[in-house]
C-alpha cells in the first residue's frame, strides 16, 4: 500500500448509523416531490439498527408540524406536514425582472 492511498483511508470519515439514516430521511424529504405532495414514506432497510431507527422516529415525533403514521402492514412511516410560510411564493414572480432591458436576440 502506497503511502497516497493509506492517507486517503485515513482521511476517511465514518458516518454512524444515526447520521445515515438522518440524510436518508432528509434527501427523501427535501426531494422535490415529495415537497410538492408534503409527505413522505420512509421504509426501514436493513441496514437500519432498532437503536437509529428509533432515535429518529423520536427525533421526528418531536418534530413540530410533522405528522406521522405507522404502517403496520410493512413496518414503514409516513410523515406528512402542511406548507409554511416559508413554501408561498409570489403572486407575480414576472415584476421581479421588470427593470431588465429587454435580450438583445
Amino acid at each position: 500500500m502506497t503511502a497516497l492511498q493509506r492517507e486517503k483511508q485515513e482521511q476517511r470519515v465514518q458516518v454512524s448509523g444515526v447520521e445515515r439514516l438522518n440524510l436518508r430521511i432528509a434527501s427523501m424529504i427535501n426531494h422535490p416531490i415529495a415537497q410538492l405532495q408534503r409527505w413522505v414514506t420512509i421504509h426501514r432497510l436493513d441496514t437500519d439498527g432498532d437503536r437509529e431507527w428509533d432515535e429518529v422516529m423520536g427525533m421526528l415525533a418531536e418534530t413540530v408540524g410533522l405528522h406521522m403514521t405507522y404502517n403496520d402492514a410493512d413496518g414503514s412511516v409516513t410523515v406528512r406536514w402542511e406548507r409554511s410560510d416559508v413554501d408561498e411564493q409570489p403572486e407575480e414572480i414576472g415584476d421581479v425582472f421588470a427593470h431588465e432591458p429587454p435580450a438583445p436576440f
